[in-house]
Parts: C-alpha cells; structure tokens; sequence
C-alpha cells in the first residue's frame, strides 16, 4: 500500500534539508517509513499476503541500507532522524 500523493508532499515538506528537496536520505527514509507503517497496518487484516510481505522486507532493507550511509556521513544527521521518525536504533 502506498501513500497518497499528498501525504507523499507533506513528509517530504516535513523531512527537507531544504526547499525542494527530495533526494536526501532524511526524505527518502521518512517516506520508506511512511509506506512501512501503512504495510504493517495491511498485514493485521492480511495475514497471509506473502508477496506484500516480500515488498516490505526489501523496504526495510533499504531504509537500513539509507540510515548506515547517513550514520557513517554525520552521526548528528542520524541521530536527529531517528529520534524525530521514533525509529529504535
């Protein structure tokens, strides 16, 4: 389940480094977690959507994979975006 174009916007408004952005990696991982959440909520009713399940692994990886180049570029960075999307790492 993905998200809405304009839910899309906000996060990206409420994660920009600055205006117009859309490619850092605190956008891209808020917008990962954005459509994680709505999967998780998928999988309570649907329990057995393994392809779906397949999708969402993927996107954990590559949010894992997003939030270590940005550990290993600036800590702050990481830290703050962690602590701001409720992430535990």
């Amino acid at each position: 389940m993905s998200i809405s174009s304009e839910r899309k916007l906000a996060v990206v408004k409420e994660y920009a480094v600055k205006t117009g952005d859309t490619g850092s990696p605190e956008v891209q991982v808020a917008v990962i977690s954005e459509r994680i959440n709505n999967l998780t909520d998928h999988f309570k009713m649907h329990v057995k959507d393994n392809h779906s399940r397949r999708g969402l692994l993927k996107m954990v990886s590559h949010r894992r994979q997003l939030l270590d180049y940005l550990k290993d570029k600036d800590k702050a960075r990481y830290e703050a975006l962690i602590g701001k999307l409720g992430l535990r790492r």
